[in-house]
């Protein structure tokens, strides 16, 4: 169970499906038939499934964004059926493809939208705001009051976690919210999510189609069939490593194996140590931070210790200041996968991967041989358990 960093343990509540249908006026069948699921409070639990399936409909039936035909939805001791559509909408994050931004207000008013409906005091809702843009690190001095269209779309989705978080939700709904980002920007959020996560053990169910990113953010993971039909719901180690059927196995996929290296996180093993300087050191101090190592290339921090580039050691020879020799870095963080430490490493012609920890700042790196020591290490361990089976 994700529990939160203080210790203090999930601050989500329990959601139950009994016997959950769903009928659309003038449908000969049901689009959900007969769901019952169990999801434990402080977990991140994932739907996947193919388009169509009916995943985002059971989904949203939690709020009551799609009203159940019959069945019953508990969430916590409370039956959601006995509770104004508008109130429990209010006590639920959402956060949808495509941020859902309203763009004639500013992302002050879009993260305070929610605690506004709820009649909290000015101050406390600019408070909460400031302290949300924060923790889904945009600085709210440089980003408050700006409207959606001046943020990129990885920004706009953090404005869009933020608002679903802003009156402190125990549970929080997604559906398919990265899935409009480039790829590099969608494990950032990934990462981000995972990192809130720990912070804050809400219950969370989360939509998608993409069987990686299933495995990467669930506690649980429910493969969904026609009409929400529950075809395997479990961890992600047990659905990789026994798929219920052929239906499962498909969606797991040939890359069941590689899929492995996404049960792991950079914090999970050791980092190495790399030479590092700040962006407006001198090229004096980039080479003397060189010398006398095995390496030829040099991490370049910016005044917040947070990474942001890289140098050669041949580049610094005739450079004027490092800016001018600075090269692009893709980052990986301790929440992120080595299956996207792997990605990073080999998009990376310095055959590693920067990590960078707690706020953002610089960690250490990851490299080849750590991920193969870790794969091997995980698959004795497999082999131990079969044979102790």
């Amino acid at each position: 169970m994700t529990t939160t960093s203080d210790g203090s343990g999930p601050s989500g509540v329990r959601i139950r499906l009994d016997h959950v249908s769903k009928v659309y006026p003038g449908s000969h069948q049901p689009a959900v038939d007969d769901v019952s699921l169990d999801i434990p409070a402080g977990e991140v639990v994932v739907f996947v499934g193919p388009s169509g399936c009916g995943k985002t409909t059971t989904m949203r039936m939690i709020n009551r964004l799609s009203e159940p035909t019959s069945g019953k939805i508990l969430i916590g001791d409370q039956d959601a059926l006995s509770i104004k559509p508008t109130e429990l909408r209010r006590s639920i994050g959402y956060s949808i493809q495509q941020a859902g931004l309203f763009p004639h207000m500013t992302i002050r008013q879009n993260v305070g939208l929610v605690p506004g409906l709820l009649k909290w005091d000015r101050r406390k809702i600019a408070d909460r705001v400031d302290e949300l843009l924060d923790l889904v690190g945009l600085e709210p001095g440089q980003y408050a009051d700006r409207y959606p269209r001046q943020l990129s779309g990885g920004q706009q989705q953090r404005v869009g976690v933020a608002r679903a978080l802003a009156a402190d939700p125990p549970v929080l709904l997604m559906d398919e919210p990265f899935g409009a980002v480039d790829p590099i920007t969608r494990s950032s959020l990934q990462d981000e999510l995972l990192r809130l996560q720990a912070e804050l053990g809400k219950t969370i169910v989360f939509v998608t189609h993409d069987f990686g990113e299933a495995v990467k953010l669930g506690d649980r993971i429910a493969v969904l069939g026609p009409r929400s039909a529950v075809l395997q719901y479990d961890t992600p180690q047990v659905i990789l490593a026994n798929p219920a059927d052929d239906t499962v196995a498909g969606f797991v996929g040939s890359g069941a194996s590689l899929r492995q290296l996404g049960l792991l996180r950079v914090e999970d093993v050791a980092l190495r140590e790399h030479p590092a300087v700040h962006v407006d050191d001198s090229v004096e101090v980039a080479r003397h931070a060189l010398a006398g190592t095995p390496f030829d290339w040099v991490v370049v921090l910016d005044s917040k210790d947070r990474p942001v580039s890289w140098v050669r050691e041949r580049a610094l020879a005739h450079a004027s200041d490092l800016r001018s020799v600075a090269e692009h870095l893709d980052v990986v963080s301790t929440q992120s996968t080595l299956e996207d430490a792997l990605e990073a490493i080999l998009a990376e012609s310095h055959a590693s991967a920067v990590v960078a920890g707690p706020g953002s700042r610089y960690a250490g790196v990851v490299t080849l041989e750590t991920l193969i020591e870790a794969v091997t290490k995980v698959r004795a361990d497999a082999h131990s358990e079969d044979r102790s089976a």
